[in-house]
């Protein structure tokens, strides 16, 4: 697990890194074992103000299209900077207006052992098409949880850093 500290200087090496003006804001850096997705607001593209949801949606996903394309070789530059630094795949992310897009982030294989029961709740998400894979339905299980227990989560998360100092400040400190 990384700690709040941890995080916090990843996400300070990006924000000094990243080159100026490539984002209006960087919204987050997510730290786990394998990735680091960083994400940061793009201008909204300019439109009428009477203009329609479906030419709002467009044109948002017209301009991440082309800020993903305009910025590649900039970005590439960075992430291969961050993963010899990091020891971590780099992906990302843009939020234009309200819409939110991730690219070139990692899919990493989970292994597990599931009970016929478990494997019924995913055959069952699949039957109902909500998903088209054993994989995708345990996918959406997990996101149902982490929205459904986030005060939770973060409780956890924040338990195990403190674990994580006490062990640090242990006699095996040196």
């Amino acid at each position: 697990m990384i700690t709040s500290e941890q995080q916090e200087k990843v996400r300070g090496w990006f924000a000094g890194r990243l080159p100026e003006g490539l984002f209006v804001e960087l919204v987050e850096v997510t730290v786990d074992r394998e990735e680091i997705t960083v994400v940061g607001r793009i201008a909204e593209p300019e439109l009428a103000e009477d203009a329609s949801d479906a030419a709002r949606e467009g044109a948002a996903e017209g301009k991440i299209s082309e800020f993903r394309e305009r910025t590649r070789d900039d970005r590439i530059k960075v992430a291969r900077e961050a993963e010899r630094k990091f020891g971590r795949k780099v992906s990302w992310g843009v939020v234009c207006g309200d819409r939110r897009a991730l690219y070139t982030h990692v899919s990493v294989p989970v292994m597990t052992r599931l009970r016929q029961p478990e494997r019924q709740v995913l055959d069952t998400l699949i039957a109902g098409g909500v998903a088209r894979s054993r994989s995708e339905a345990l996918a959406w299980c997990v996101r149902l949880v982490q929205r459904n227990t986030d005060t939770w989560l973060t409780e956890l998360r924040e338990s195990l850093e403190k674990v994580q100092q006490v062990r640090e400040s242990g006699p095996d400190a040196d």
